[in-house]
């Protein structure tokens, strides 16, 4: 064997719920002399994986919730150190250290740039049914045999050009990110590999996941053009129909340009319109005339959607022009009114109303510490004025935004950074849990009507909407609030009391009942928590291993 490169090699373990096999992984990884640091990402985790996997020697960092292979691959290459980084599966029974050898060696021996794994194994699903056909036909180039192996390592210079996907696409965008930059890929056999099987419905995520993934780099890398006639002439109809419009606004609502111009825009829209159309009319009658009369019509209705969505956008603009439209003295004048033609902003009682976006901007001088957070993102994080973030390991306390600013998010520059976000950025109102997945919130309790209490819950905000409950908090027979959130199964929550915990709950999917009560006692005190109700909710309850759920001091 060549020489091998004197260099320093990081192993990433990302794990969830493997319990069972973490350890082994971990001591096999840390047989191979020239591996300098071993960290197992506990994604998660309900079970016994991050005590495993410590109790084995690695360095365990845990996710206070499961957010994905990838955002564990990902966390765990932004805390490793090594000029090399290898990333292996922790659910592998038969891992010897020969095979984590064979993915390492050709990069120290300077052979390659990354490498990826194939390997015998009995199931494939998802390779042979979803990632080989979409890379065939969008990435023709890439052949690897198992695109989505699960195993490689990279030299860490390499990695930091790769977007980490956060979840199952992770193993197929860095082979498509690693062929698009141009660097050396090397797939390695490492024999026979045993793991659990994954249920259909894990398959079916999965299979979504790295559909996904595809398609984005496709599109991403000029992979998606007009791919056939017929999707050339429905867009192109679709830009005759949208000439038109832009053409008829131009004429009737924009000052400043001539008349002429906004004529010649619609006649060019009406001339690609008509030549596309039948074109398309043509097209679709050789494609669909041999077919039964139901398929055609689902076959049109899907094909020509746009197309139909165009015209019928296009017919109510000239009903709107012709019934606000009048004609005196020869001059056509048109008089926008409400419910006509302009649609004025909504407001937070009407039942359509649309939150977001949020565009990010810094924090105001002397405010490092606080968060200036519009009304709607916090209605959708569920959080409140006053409530305090910690992000990273510090607090940033949550304010409402400045006048004229209602949709601008304020955030100090250590928080920018720590989420990952620019000044400029633009947040949809659907993607400002995943921003903020992960962040533990301190909630003071309204305890205005008790003098000598004070109470603060702690919860962690989450992507996705789980089941939880509302649980109605009495102090002293005195009902404070309500809290809600979601409890993880077999999980720990204390309760404090002046410094010192006073209550331990025990979670399982059984007990969180409506009606069911949990007291904790102190000197005098008592403290009730009651299930009012059922909810859906993205805050999850803080378990006792990462810090108290529930806190109230006595003056």
């Amino acid at each position: 064997m060549e020489n091998k490169i004197s260099s320093s090699v990081s192993i990433i373990i990302p794990a969830y719920n493997e319990e069972a096999t973490v350890a082994h992984v971990v001591n096999v990884a840390r047989e191979l002399s020239y591996v300098t640091e071993v960290l197992v990402i506990d994604d998660g985790s309900y079970d016994k994986t991050a005590k495993e996997a410590k109790s084995a020697g690695a360095n365990v960092i845990s996710h206070t919730s499961n957010q994905g292979k990838g955002s564990a691959i990902k966390t765990g290459f932004k805390h490793s150190k090594g000029d090399i980084v290898a990333f292996i599966d922790a659910d592998i029974y038969n891992l010897t250290s020969d095979k984590v050898d064979m993915i390492i060696s050709p990069i120290l021996e300077g052979k390659t740039d990354i490498t990826k794994t194939k390997f015998m194994r009995e199931s494939g699903r998802v390779t042979e049914l979803t990632a080989k056909p979409l890379l065939r036909f969008f990435f023709p180039e890439v052949s690897f045999d198992q695109p989505l192996s699960g195993q490689f390592a990279g030299k860490r210079s390499v990695l930091e050009k790769i977007k980490f996907e956060k979840d199952y696409g992770v193993d197929v965008g860095i082979v498509l990110d690693a062929d698009a930059h141009g660097m050396r890929i090397k797939e390695v056999d490492i024999g026979e590999i045993k793991h659990d099987m994954s249920p259909l419905e894990s398959l079916n995520e999965m299979a979504n996941e790295v559909t996904r993934t595809i398609v984005d780099r496709a599109m991403e890398y000029g992979r998606v053009t007009m791919m056939d006639s017929m999707g050339n002439y429905i867009r192109m109809t679709t830009l005759g129909l949208s000439l038109i419009i832009l053409g008829l606004f131009t004429i009737f609502f924009v000052q400043g340009v001539p008349l002429e111009l906004g004529a010649i825009i619609s006649v060019i829209g009406i001339v690609l319109t008509i030549y596309y159309i039948i074109k398309l009319i043509i097209k679709t009658n050789v494609m669909f005339k041999k077919r039964p009369k139901g398929n055609f019509f689902r076959s049109f209705i899907k094909m020509h959607f746009p197309v139909v969505i165009s015209a019928i956008v296009l017919l109510l603009m000239i009903s709107t022009f012709l019934s606000a439209a009048t004609y005196s003295d020869g001059k056509l004048s048109i008089e926008p009114t409400s419910k006509n033609l302009v649609i004025f902003p909504g407001s937070p009682d009407q039942t359509i109303y649309v939150r977001g976006p949020y565009t990010v901007d810094s924090a105001l001088e002397n405010q490092s510490t606080i968060i200036r957070m519009p009304q709607d993102a916090l209605n959708t994080l569920e959080l409140s004025y006053g409530d305090n973030l910690r992000i990273g390991d510090e607090y940033f306390t949550v304010n409402k935004t400045r006048d004229g600013e209602s949709n601008i998010l304020r955030l100090p520059f250590d928080v920018r950074m720590f989420l990952d976000l620019q000044v400029g950025d633009v947040i949809s109102d659907g993607k400002i849990k995943g921003v903020f997945e992960g962040v533990q919130v301190e909630h003071n309790l309204n305890t205005s009507n008790l003098s000598n209490v004070s109470g603060t819950e702690y919860f962690i905000i989450n992507s996705r909407n789980m089941e939880g409950c509302t649980m109605d908090v009495y102090v002293d027979h005195e009902k404070i609030g309500s809290i809600s959130g979601s409890f993880n199964p077999d999980e720990t929550y204390n309760i404090y009391v002046d410094g010192s915990v006073v209550k331990s709950i025990n979670i399982n999917k059984n007990n969180i009942k409506q009606g069911t009560s949990y007291y904790a006692y102190s000197g005098d005190h008592i403290i009730e928590l009651k299930v009012s109700n059922n909810v859906s909710t993205s805050k999850r309850f803080l378990p006792n291993k990462f810090g108290p759920f529930l806190v109230f001091n006595f003056n």
